[in-house]
């Protein structure tokens, strides 16, 4: 299936711990380039990261950011720190009695003091695991996104190929006319100037003339190239830069076609082939 390039998608997860939420954008790129920025406690999941991304993408600069809200003493063991605890109430005592402050030390007091309360090493397993499992529904998200307009953009380039194909016909069927057209042309004038010439060397001249105009073999590569397009169109893999070697191929035929053009005919067709060519080609550049 045909896919863009570009693209975005945010999914959130809210647990009573906190929450994670992933964004990813993705936009244009001649290969697969990957920008991460993870939280500091999730960064040993880079490497699984940039795997699963892999799996779901080919091509595109793809920008990805997880957010980790953690509520404080969340996932991990606290406790009391004795130690602090009792130095705060000491310091409390002397701060009373230099000061002849009556007020006495409350538990909430001491449990704000720095030190007393004490937390244990956070439990994170469960928390790269959601994080995976998150990131798998993001990019699918994602696909889905730049499938939709992939198809869209399969639509544009198949119409344009039709339109070329229009092209090429119409030409085709006019070239009988143009030679016919050239071969008057050059009898006109050489009435005109009153020359005699012999028949032989006539018949000569209009053969190279025509042999110089002959663009059929353009307008063979042409139709090929074309059909080459609507083929890799339907292919269930990454297209975009065999589509964008053929738009290659189809502007150096639409070139020499011009190069060669003797009547007004071939030069529009030559002209619109270019147009839709570059418009294909704007189209093909965001094709992954």
């Amino acid at each position: 299936m045909i896919k863009s390039m570009t693209g975005f998608a945010r999914t959130d997860c809210q647990q009573p711990w906190g929450s994670l939420v992933w964004e990813l954008r993705s936009l244009n790129h001649r290969y697969l380039e990957l920008s991460l920025r993870l939280p500091e406690e999730l960064r040993m999941l880079e490497a699984p990261i940039r795997e699963k991304i892999a799996q779901h993408l080919k091509r595109g600069k793809v920008e990805c950011s997880l957010r980790f809200n953690r509520h404080v003493g969340a996932l991990c063991e606290t406790q009391l720190n004795e130690e602090q605890a009792e130095r705060f109430i000491q310091l409390h005592h002397q701060a009373r009695e230099l000061t002849n402050d009556p007020s006495v030390a409350r538990a909430m007091d001491l449990l704000r003091w720095p030190g007393v309360v004490e937390e244990g090493e956070a439990d994170l397993e469960p928390i790269k695991a959601l994080a995976l499992e998150l990131l798998e529904q993001s990019l699918r998200q994602l696909v889905e996104n730049r499938e939709r307009e992939g198809s869209s953009m399969k639509a544009i380039v198949k119409t344009r190929c039709q339109s070329i194909q229009g092209i090429v016909e119409r030409l085709r069927e006019s070239l009988p006319a143009i030679r016919q057209r050239l071969r008057e042309r050059l009898t006109t004038r050489l009435q005109e100037i009153d020359i005699e010439v012999d028949a032989a060397r006539l018949e000569q001249e209009l053969v190279l003339q025509l042999q110089k105009m002959d663009v059929d073999e353009e307008l063979d590569r042409l139709h090929t190239h074309v059909g080459e397009v609507l083929a890799v169109l339907e292919r269930d893999e990454p297209v975009g830069r065999r589509l964008d070697f053929l738009m290659q191929e189809l502007n150096r035929e639409a070139n020499t076609l011009g190069s060669k053009s003797v009547a007004l005919e071939s030069t529009g067709a030559s002209v619109d082939l270019k147009v839709l060519i570059e418009q294909m080609r704007e189209q093909i550049q965001n094709i992954e």
